[in-house]
């Protein structure tokens, strides 16, 4: 009796079985040559075969969001080393009862800066509750770099607020597990910078710039230097915490250098609350 199939089905069951079997198995999975190309990890992971991956790592978290309904991003950078005001204020408390100078200065620091996550969460709770009642065209989500820190507290607040946003971290030797309040399905892990500055900006709509260390700097002048030349389309920027940016960067120097012209400040604006951000954006999209 013939059985009638879905002509969507197109799971290739075979490769994927022989691969499950050994993994239930724990078996090393060891060349074989007749194994099929695209099931065979061996084969995926030489060198040869890296332009393949490019293009996997581009493909599935876009898929991925469109399923969602994923169309237009905030993105918002920071350290991944700064803690909650509630955690902080812990570690403190415990740093002065142990004595030790190095890690009282260290919980020192980290309470000072605990603001600049409760103001990330508290940003992320705007674009969250800005969103709930628009149509799926319309709507921003959050997106971060999907760790700890000013990532999480971002996620965390677009959580709190009753919406879903974007994770999108990165394999490194010093890697902390993604933060909790991102979704599954919209947790991405990549092994390629290039590929996640990519995802970053396919869908932003706007860049939030917390204080942060080299990864922060990086992402934020890969964005500036893409608008900049134009490689990008304009989106605000917004560099949050005012005297930190202003102690880090002197835009001044580099004008008088001549090594960017006066024009490029407007490239970015500055902003010390949540809402302050959040206007500067809705104020550029008229929203």
């Amino acid at each position: 009796m013939a059985t009638n199939r879905n002509i969507h089905d197109q799971r290739l069951a075979d490769a994927w079985a022989t691969l499950q079997a050994h993994a239930d198995a724990g078996l090393p999975l060891a060349p074989d040559a007749s194994r099929l190309a695209f099931a065979d990890p061996e084969f995926l992971l030489r060198r040869e075969t890296r332009g393949i991956r490019f293009q996997l790592e581009l493909l599935k978290p876009d898929l991925e969001q469109i399923e969602h309904g994923i169309e237009n991003t905030i993105v918002v950078f920071g350290s991944a080393r700064f803690r909650s005001q509630e955690e902080a204020d812990a570690l403190l408390a415990a740093a002065e009862a142990g004595g030790d100078e190095a890690t009282l200065r260290r919980a020192r620091t980290l309470a000072r800066n605990a603001q600049y996550y409760e103001q990330a969460r508290a940003f992320g709770k705007l674009v969250a509750h800005y969103s709930a009642d628009k149509e799926d065209a319309d709507k921003l989500f959050i997106c971060t770099g999907g760790g700890p820190g000013i990532m999480q507290a971002a996620n965390r607040g677009a959580h709190e607020a009753g919406s879903v946003s974007v994770g999108l971290s990165i394999a490194l030797p010093m890697e902390e597990a993604a933060n909790p309040y991102v979704p599954p399905a919209l947790s991405f892990k990549f092994h390629y910078f290039a590929l996640r500055k990519m995802h970053f900006m396919m869908r932003a709509k706007a860049l939030v710039a917390f204080p942060g260390g080299f990864g922060t700097l990086d992402e934020l002048f890969e964005v500036i230097t893409l608008v900049q030349t134009r490689k990008a389309k304009q989106v605000p920027i917004v560099l949050f915490g005012s005297d930190y940016w202003k102690r880090l960067i002197c835009f001044d120097t580099l004008i008088e250098e001549g090594v960017i012209s006066p024009d490029d400040l407007a490239l970015f604006q500055y902003a010390d609350s949540p809402e302050v951000a959040w206007d500067a954006i809705r104020s550029f999209y008229r929203l």
